[in-house]
């Protein structure tokens, strides 16, 4: 089944905390709701399951309409064929493994049999079975986190919906269980939605991203087009390690001004339209050489003379923060260079984006 959201509003009290978005999930498409915290990610992601009641628009799951507040439609969620998997985990500790995972088939009144053998067959997914005895205080919390997956998809729901299940994994954990919902989502076929604060996830994970911010959606996309190509200057900061330079309009369509007079030239094929614009640069789209003669490499690449003021190393590279065409960028670079070296800074120009930057008042108005 498919997911179709339009035109969702959420309000708590005078406030507004989603506005009027609209998206579609396909049947066995993996999206991801990405976003800083209050962007209302999980309260779209709570309306589509039925925890929220949405203050406007409409909400179908496959054919079926399961909000529409203007209509007086409100399907409650045991009804929505949903699995769901809290950040929380929200596991009984009074209960077995088995009794965890069987308790949706439990509440529909399924036959012991029948919840027995989707029990079994659920955890046997996850690879849980040799545990279906223990109970939660018995398990660590990435074989928790394995329960909630199993209760998710006991029955095999039509929509699976996660709500940050990572979160309280360490950082090794987090990467096995990424691998693992997502073979899970493709083993079963179904449309997912993944909200999250991680770009890693949302990136690792994703075959569409949606980035939010107050209630909007910024820009949607597959990972690699929000990566290398955001729209603005929202997304470009949110989703990665990104520099900016302010530019001013150049010559050609292609060619800008950094404040220090230096022309840039980029991409600037996927910018919103806006009053202000900057230059985007991926810390390892960016390369660090010797300082030399000033001028124009043979490839055609933008090259700015810079210092470099600090860096930290992180082990596969260095990051350094150098100091260039009036701006400071972040580079990644495997060469060593001390505080004070004179570099040149050298980037293709395909690899430099234009983005809008929002205006402040227009925002806060």
């Amino acid at each position: 089944m498919s997911i179709n959201v339009q035109n969702l509003v959420k309000r708590y009290g005078q406030v507004t905390v989603v506005q009027g978005i609209s998206f579609q999930v396909a049947k066995g498409e993996f999206l991801s709701l990405l976003g800083p915290s209050g962007c209302g990610k999980t309260t779209t992601l709570r309306c589509i399951a039925g925890l929220e009641n949405a203050d406007g628009g409409v909400i179908k799951i496959g054919d079926g309409v399961v909000s529409a507040p203007e209509q007086g439609v409100l399907i409650p969620p045991h009804e929505r064929q949903i699995g769901m998997v809290f950040q929380s985990y929200a596991i009984w500790p009074h209960m077995s493994v088995a009794q965890n995972v069987g308790f949706p088939l439990a509440i529909r009144k399924a036959s012991t049999a029948e919840v027995a053998r989707q029990v079994d067959d659920a955890l046997g997914i996850v690879g849980m079975r040799h545990l279906k005895d223990r109970h939660p205080s018995q398990l660590s919390g990435g074989q928790q986190q394995r329960v909630a997956l199993a209760r998710a998809i006991v029955g095999r729901p039509k929509v699976l919906l996660f709500d940050e299940p990572l979160s309280n994994l360490d950082a090794k954990l987090r990467e096995g269980t990424r691998l693992e919902i997502r073979r899970l989502q493709r083993e079963l076929g179904v449309a997912a939605v993944y909200v999250t604060h991680d770009q890693e996830e949302a990136l690792s994970m994703s075959d569409r991203v949606i980035v939010m911010e107050a209630g909007r959606i910024m820009q949607t996309g597959t990972p690699k087009d929000l990566y290398r190509r955001p729209s603005n200057r929202f997304v470009a900061d949110f989703v990665g390690r990104a520099s900016f330079i302010d530019v001013q309009k150049g010559p050609d369509a292609n060619t800008w001004i950094a404040p220090d007079g230096t022309p840039i030239r980029l991409d600037s094929g996927r910018a919103e339209a806006a009053a202000h614009y900057q230059a985007m640069l991926r810390p390892e789209a960016i390369d660090l050489i010797a300082a030399g003669p000033e001028g124009m490499r043979p490839n055609g690449a933008n090259v700015l003379k810079g210092r470099v003021y600090d860096s930290q190393y992180m082990g596969a590279h260095t990051e350094y923060l150098v100091n260039a065409a009036g701006t400071t960028l972040k580079v990644h670079s495997t060469q060593d260079f001390g505080p004070g070296s004179d570099v040149l800074v050298s980037f293709d120009p395909v690899d430099c984006h234009l983005v809008a930057v929002e205006d402040q008042a227009a925002k806060a108005a």
